[in-house]
């Protein structure tokens, strides 16, 4: 049987290799410190299991929802209100989505054609490249350069490409770099989508993890963006429910009309539960996720200063769940590298060029452990004669 052509598209997954080593490893009891996925180790609140919970006793939520629930779409609108200060978003401006990497995968199936061009940061979260792909667009990478602290350069993007492209996705906090944007930056991005009439989509799942006193906020705080952008908005990390998939893409009328279009092609809408556990983390108290971003900043400085003090030059992460470290001296090979990390040391992390072209020469680490076990993980890293 010749399976899809699409699949041509896409290289080898090499977390499988990673798994295989992590598997074998365990096998021989070796301690692990697994650095790499991105899912948080901290407990969901409990107002929002039990709002579940109660939800999955009632016998009618168990067949199709068909829509999102209205009162969802309200909470949604509410949110933006109390959490980001933006007061005009409308139900119509409205949908979830089973996780913004299911969005952002079937985006381009919604809003692209063969041959468009579209603009994507590298490195970026894979399903970036995904999702234009699957969309038949042609990738253009705009470099996320050390030198401008992994940030977006609109002004050197040719004038004859942002011409040409119809699309352009922006992820601030940005996953794997770690990098934060600015009101003048964000001010900067939207004006070069509104100059040449480019769809602007912003990856918004970390504005709850940023750190040093930076405030997260949306793209809707920026003057403009209303009429050129829409915004993955996610819970999974603020509220500790990656495994329940809850996102919402949020923005442009016409954007999400053609997007419940194709939806309703393919899938029969969130399990009515999910929804009601989503009314409930965005009506619910917020103290929580703000002694959590605090948490995050901890682990940060346990892994970055660590490293840092044993001999790895590691700089911080301003923002997200994750620290994107330059291999250290006398590697190339960000694969072989951290195959050796796990042999030598027991630590995962996961290779930098699985994020793009510019992402080769990098790792990047998760978060998701205690400060002492990430000191733990350290320890082994410096013992281990890795960085020698």
């Amino acid at each position: 049987m010749e399976f899809s052509k699409r699949l041509d598209l896409f290289g080898p997954e090499i977390f499988a290799a990673l798994n295989n080593k992590k598997v074998a490893l365990e096998q021989q009891g070796k301690k692990l410190y697994n650095l790499s996925v991105g899912t948080p180790d901290f407990k969901t609140p409990e107002h929002i299991k039990q709002a579940l919970i109660t939800a999955a006793a009632d016998d009618e939520n168990w067949k199709y929802s068909l829509r999102d629930l209205p009162e969802l779409l309200d909470t949604v609108c509410g949110y933006y209100q109390r959490r980001f200060g933006v007061a005009d978003i409308t139900p119509d401006r409205v949908m979830s989505f089973g996780g913004s990497q299911d969005g952002i995968g079937h985006l381009g199936l919604a809003l692209l054609n063969d041959g468009d061009t579209v603009l994507l940061p590298d490195p970026c979260y894979p399903v970036f490249m995904t999702g234009a792909l699957l969309g038949g667009a042609k990738p253009w990478y705009y470099k996320l350069t050390k030198e401008n602290n992994f940030l977006p350069a609109v002004a050197d993007i040719p004038p004859e490409v942002a011409k040409a492209a119809k699309m352009m996705l922006v992820s601030l906090p940005a996953n794997p770099v770690g990098s934060i944007g600015s009101p003048a930056l964000y001010q900067e991005i939207v004006d070069f989508c509104r100059q040449y009439d480019i769809l602007l989509v912003h990856d918004n799942a970390y504005s709850d993890i940023i750190f040093d006193g930076a405030q997260g906020g949306s793209v809707f705080n920026t003057p403009g963006a209303r009429e050129v952008a829409v915004e993955f908005f996610s819970l999974s990390k603020s509220f500790n429910v990656t495994g329940a998939r809850i996102s919402f893409l949020v923005g442009r009328p016409d954007v999400i009309a053609a997007c419940k279009k194709l939806r309703t092609q393919i899938d029969f809408g969130m399990f009515l539960p999910i929804q009601k556990a989503a009314i409930a983390a965005m009506t619910g108290p917020l103290e929580g996720v703000k002694a959590q971003c605090a948490l995050y900043q901890a682990r940060r400085d346990a892994l970055c200063g660590g490293l840092r003090a044993v001999g790895w030059q590691v700089p911080d992460s301003h923002g997200s769940m994750f620290v994107w470290a330059p291999l250290p001296a006398g590697y190339t090979d960000s694969m072989a590298f951290c195959l050796a990390l796990i042999e030598k040391a027991g630590v995962i992390c996961t290779p930098g060029a699985s994020f793009g072209p510019s992402g080769e020469g990098y790792v990047r680490f998760a978060l998701t452990l205690p400060v002492e076990k990430i000191a733990e993980a350290v320890h082994a890293i410096a013992q281990s004669g890795i960085l020698r």
